[in-house]
């Protein structure tokens, strides 16, 4: 692409003496910046005697000023031709030129600016050029051989352009990229992409630039028409057609997706897709985002008309049904104390989204909460609904909460005994279909004060009072009896008092620092009706790190921890130049001789708990390691293993995440049964911009572990492996996944993915 390139710097000192180089006395750069010239065109200097260089008459006035800088300044008084060179600096407001020669025909109003010329304009898009003439608004008309390079980035070239009478520049046998046409060193390179058309259009009025006959090329070869191509010259979005997608799946065959982008104002817009598959009836997609006064937010829907697979059989179940998928999520912030943040998620069947390759979840929230935020209080009203998409749930049995509502106040030092009190109130209405009907409500205080004495110890007091009222019906309906509770209402009183004692060493290690930091808690409740209300939302219990020292290891209300317990353990870290080291263990000893409200497999099930412990360790943002683990109190066994751990950069590295569950717990009293699993990544980066890059998900669980599995220890569950291209201003490769397991009609088999992304043109 052709380009003309200024010399961008400071102008010459001026010759000893502040004369200009052609001997006119006080004609220097000095003293021609402090004079302020009027438009139509710079001013001549008043006219000389004859033959002879110098000042000419005075310039007429206009409404705009022009600042004026240059090396040398002479008058033609034969031609009555103003020419500066050298140098030459010209701005009015926020607009600019600079060449190396300006001439200006006094007789005709024409100003050109030639040699290494650049007119800068108030949006702060760059125009490099051999030749441009001015017009009296200080506006640029003809130009040749010229470079566009926008402040967003891009840079449009032209073999000529001139300026139309509406003010838009016209351009002629042109071409646009958004990349670099220079490497590190300043050599010049080709760009990756760029868009040839026979005539483009740069409207400065409303920052758009138009293409006409477009292409689009890459590497050089011309490969997809681009009719009605724009882009706007201030970074904003303009509406058009979208680039199309490729894929080619086991379920749909190949599909071929397109999409139209419609801006319809600056603070919304719609997006319409098409998706049209070999295997399947075609789709329909739109988007819809907005955004308000008072906050924003977005409607993505998908449809369709055809045929489902039995979820069990892989039969067809009909011909042809309507299919569809619904999202949609906002925030709004009325004030700096209310909000109301929602999100809305509904598929027509339980397949749809995967078969479609929408999304893999296996389940769909929709949520609402109004809160309102202050410096000591806290107010909730929420709603949560979900759809099942796991084969063999029902739904009836999936609860709807609704509504949930929270308020909390904290007051400093209330009673003038230091510490903070915070008040709390709570209440749960949840009802199924099919299934136990469950409403709660309690009220509660809790007081925590922070101590250091002087030995350095951290001592915390924790005083909690609670009670809760509780109503249920249809109780027999919860297949797990230690989860029901009993019917009509039950009431309950829970106390819990703790103190819990830090005490950190600080010394040197390594040339580093570490701290070394035992910490005791000791907590005790009386006996809590534990068993006789419902049980909703504390069923998922398993002591790990970041529970060991709460004063409730369950992870919701309906389940507290009793009696008298002592936890116990450190915290050490490590700091070198580039290391960090964390380490945490620690064991839970209750002075009750049967907890009873652990069940076997949680860790907390007997007198002795679980040890349980974290380590981390990170140097520099090159290593990563995490190791989670809980063994097991008798033997030492482990009964939860977990890592995951990264090395290398953003464009080489390699991720690996592994998991071992073995804690024998009761199937109908979770789902989460034991299992191992392995999951890898990794990216290999080469030639500078290319890259291969891979990920697996594997099942290690073997039927020792579990007798229902058929797997032999080593399942792949899903795999994914690609290739990519990734420079300045394009990302394009090729993408192959295999899933192993089929989901109705979700069909296991090899997914291909075939995409590309132009920096600039919003193309993906």
């Amino acid at each position: 692409m052709p380009a003309a390139r200024a010399q961008d710097g400071p102008p010459p000192a001026p010759p000893a003496g502040g004369e200009a180089q052609d001997g006119t006395p006080g004609a220097g750069p000095d003293a021609a910046a402090d004079d302020l010239l009027r438009t139509p065109a710079p001013p001549a200097p008043a006219s000389p005697p004859a033959g002879q260089d110098g000042p000419g008459p005075d310039a007429p006035t206009g409404p705009n000023e022009i600042a004026f800088e240059t090396d040398t300044l002479s008058y033609d008084s034969t031609g009555d031709v103003v020419t500066a060179s050298g140098n030459v600096v010209l701005r009015s407001a926020d607009r600019s030129v600079r060449a190396d020669e300006v001439t200006w025909n006094r007789a005709t109003g024409q100003i050109v600016g030639r040699g290494n010329v650049r007119f800068v304009d108030e949006e702060g898009n760059q125009l490099y050029t051999s030749r441009i003439e001015l017009t009296d608004e200080f506006e640029a008309g003809a130009m040749e051989d010229l470079l566009l390079a926008l402040r967003e980035g891009g840079r449009l070239a032209a073999e000529a352009g001139a300026r139309g009478d509406d003010g838009t520049v016209i351009l002629s046998r042109a071409a646009y990229t958004a990349c670099a046409v220079e490497d590190a060193a300043g050599c010049p390179k080709d760009p990756s992409w760029r868009v040839t058309a026979d005539r483009v259009v740069y409207d400065p009025a409303d920052n758009r630039v138009r293409f006409t006959g477009a292409y689009l090329e890459i590497f050089g070869a011309r490969l997809l028409p681009l009719p009605g191509l724009a882009i706007r010259t201030d970074g904003r979005a303009v509406s058009g057609f979208l680039v199309p997608d490729l894929r080619v799946s086991e379920s749909n065959g190949v599909e071929v997706s397109g999409s139209y982008y419609w801006r319809v104002a600056d603070n919304k817009d719609l997006t319409l897709g098409a998706h049209v598959f070999t295997e399947a009836p075609p789709m329909a997609s739109a988007q819809w985002r907005h955004l308000t006064g008072s906050g924003a937010y977005q409607i993505t829907g998908y449809a369709t008309h055809s045929s489902r697979i039995s979820d069990f059989t892989g039969a067809a179940i009909s011909e042809s049904d309507p299919r569809g998928y619904l999202f949609a999520n906002g925030r709004f912030q009325f004030d700096p104390h209310w909000s109301l943040t929602g999100s809305l998620r509904l598929a027509s069947d339980r397949t749809f989204l995967r078969r479609y390759d929408i999304s893999r979840d296996d389940r769909l929230r929709s949520t609402f909460d109004v809160e309102r935020i202050d410096d000591d209080s806290y107010l909730s009203i929420a709603g949560w609904a979900t759809q099942t998409l796991r084969i063999g749930v029902p739904q009836g049995e999936v609860p709807v909460a609704l509504p949930v509502i929270d308020y909390r106040r904290r007051l400093a030092d209330p009673a003038g005994l230091g510490g903070t009190l915070e008040f709390q109130l709570n209440s749960l209405a949840i009802m199924r279909d099919e299934g136990q009907d469950t409403r709660r409500a309690f009220a509660g205080a809790r007081w925590d004060l922070k101590r250091i004495t002087g030995l350095g110890q951290v001592v915390t007091l924790t005083g909690m009072v609670r009670g809760d009222v509780y109503h249920s019906d249809e109780n027999a309906l919860t297949e797990t009896a230690v989860y029901r509770g009993n019917p009509g209402w039950e009431t309950r009183g829970i106390a819990v008092a703790a103190i819990d004692v830090e005490w950190p060493f600080v010394g040197e290690l390594l040339d580093g620092t570490q701290v070394f930091t035992p910490r005791v808690q000791f907590a005790a409740s009386p006996p809590i009706r534990n068993l006789d209300v419902p049980n909703e939302d504390s069923r998922a219990i398993d002591l790990e790190d970041s529970n060991l020292f709460a004063l409730n290891r369950f992870p919701g209300y309906d389940r507290v921890e009793d009696g008298a317990r002592v936890t116990y353990g450190f915290d050490w870290e490590l700091q070198v130049p580039d290391w960090r080291v964390r380490t945490t263990v620690g064991q839970t000893y209750r002075f009750d001789k049967d907890p009873g409200v652990f069940i076997d497999g949680t860790g907390l099930s007997e007198r002795v708990s679980d040890f349980v412990g974290r380590t981390e360790v990170r140097f520099r943002d090159f290593l990563s390691f995490t190791h989670r683990f809980r063994l097991d109190k008798d033997n030492f066994a482990v009964r939860r293993n977990e890592l995951d751990a990264s090395i290398g950069s953003k464009r080489t590295y390699a991720e690996i995440g592994y998991l071992r569950l073995d804690r024998d717990i009761a199937e109908e009293i979770e789902d989460l049964q034991d299992r191992e699993e392995l999951r890898l990544a990794t990216r290999i980066a080469f030639a500078r911009y290319w890259s291969i890059f891979g990920a697996g998900v594997f099942n290690l669980t073997d039927r020792q572990e579990d007798p229902t599995l058929t797997s032999d220890g080593f399942d792949p569950v899903r795999t994914r492996l690609g290739i990519a291209y990734e420079d300045d201003c394009l990302e394009l490769g090729v993408t192959w996944r295999r899933d192993y397991t089929d989901a109705g009609d979700a069909r296991r088999g090899d997914t291909f993915q075939f995409y590309f992304a132009l920096r600039n043109l919003g193309f993906r």
